[in-house]
């Protein structure tokens, strides 16, 4: 079996649980965060940084490396692994969330999906079997079935349709996958804010059989209460032996409501990305380093962080980096964000183990956000 999941304890008060994922390049205690290297990198650190800030688990991208380099050269350099000379484990996502969200001309059919390349715009075709086909060749540890990510606030109507049609496309993805015993293949719940489709997508996952389940859908445009909501409801219905994925979410507040809500891995693109403009998540909240208040600061980035970045460069020094746009400013930045997403997963987790994750929870949001 490519991945194996042990649930090893549940909070008392909560149910939030605390596990180990097994794969095939490492066992990974969960709740853990995951950093995405959409492109077989994740944006300005090199492998040794990764490794510093991540539990060993890492995303690769499937729409990306399938059109640049390609998924052929990537398997022919031993997979994503051996392409960036990764040592640990890795995820791909199925490329649907990409063909939907870059493309603004594309037609869904059956069969898959016709769309325009987002930089060049020829014209592409993407069926259930080239994901599963193209993860294959990447080769990652965990890959995920071919979905549609409809916008949350869509009809009922078209998300029924869309959900049915994703069931038909997870059901004709496990049929082609051609290395089951080396890559876990998850399927993807849909059905936006309708809890009944919801419910239909997991139990009908569940009779197709993966060895994993994600949630889609969420974090793409509706209110926290709607997701929080979702996730609520989705806790007692997820099988409780097999591990959940919350796809795309990555701000302190969602993970802890997530893990309040049975989340095992979680992944976004959120720390990276605000980094790169400036902005630091800390123990006391979000930081704007390009601001000037930090002018004169002499201070770490986080007085409770221990970070190489915290340890070694002022606020002062980070902020004249970002107005001397050099590029070592994104770098630092970059590394403090998931350094303290790894550290925050470690606290959760021994929280759960101690039957105090509610009031861990509680007191992350007031400390973050006052």
């Amino acid at each position: 079996m490519a991945i194996r999941f042990e649930l090893i304890h549940q909070d008392k008060t909560t149910g939030a649980r605390y596990g180990i994922l097994h794969t095939p390049h490492g066992s990974y205690e969960t709740p853990i965060f995951m950093p995405v290297g959409t492109q077989a990198t994740v944006k300005t650190l090199d492998v040794q940084e990764i490794k510093e800030v991540s539990q060993g688990l890492i995303l690769g991208n499937t729409y990306h490396l399938w059109l640049q380099p390609g998924d052929e050269i990537i398997k022919n350099h031993g997979g994503i692994r051996g392409f960036m000379n990764w040592d640990g484990a890795l995820l791909t996502d199925s490329g649907g969330f990409q063909v939907f969200s870059l493309s603004k001309i594309r037609k869904i059919t059956e069969d898959g999906v016709t769309f325009r390349h987002h930089l060049n715009g020829s014209q592409l075709h993407l069926t259930p079997e080239d994901s599963i086909r193209i993860q294959n060749n990447l080769g990652a540890d965990i890959i995920m079935s071919f979905d549609e990510c409809p916008p949350f606030h869509s009809p009922y109507e078209y998300h029924k349709e869309s959900l049915e049609r994703t069931l038909r496309w997870a059901k004709r993805g496990k049929d082609v996958h051609s290395r089951p015993e080396e890559q876990a293949l998850f399927g993807i719940v849909q059905g936006g804010p309708y809890k009944e489709l919801r419910k239909h997508s997991i139990d009908e996952l569940k009779k197709i059989d993966f060895p994993g389940y994600s949630i889609g859908g969420l974090s793409v445009g509706e209110t926290k209460e709607e997701m929080y909501d979702i996730l609520k409801f989705l806790k007692s219905e997820m099988p409780e032996d097999k591990p959940r994925y919350l796809m795309g979410v990555g701000s302190p507040d969602d993970i802890v409501h997530g893990v309040e809500n049975g989340i095992d891995m979680f992944d976004c693109v959120l720390p990276t990305r605000i980094a790169r403009h400036g902005t630091a998540m800390s123990s006391t909240g979000k930081v704007v380093i390009k601001n000037k208040a930090y002018e004169s600061d002499f201070g770490p980035l986080d007085p409770n962080c221990d970070c190489k970045v915290c340890k070694n460069y002022t606020r002062s020094y980070l902020r004249h980096l970002f107005k001397a746009k050099e590029i070592l400013g994104l770098r630092l930045v970059t590394y403090h964000n998931l350094y303290y997403l790894k550290t925050l997963m470690k606290d959760i987790r021994e929280a759960i183990k101690q039957d105090r994750f509610a009031e861990f929870k509680e007191k992350l949001i007031v400390d973050y956000f006052d």
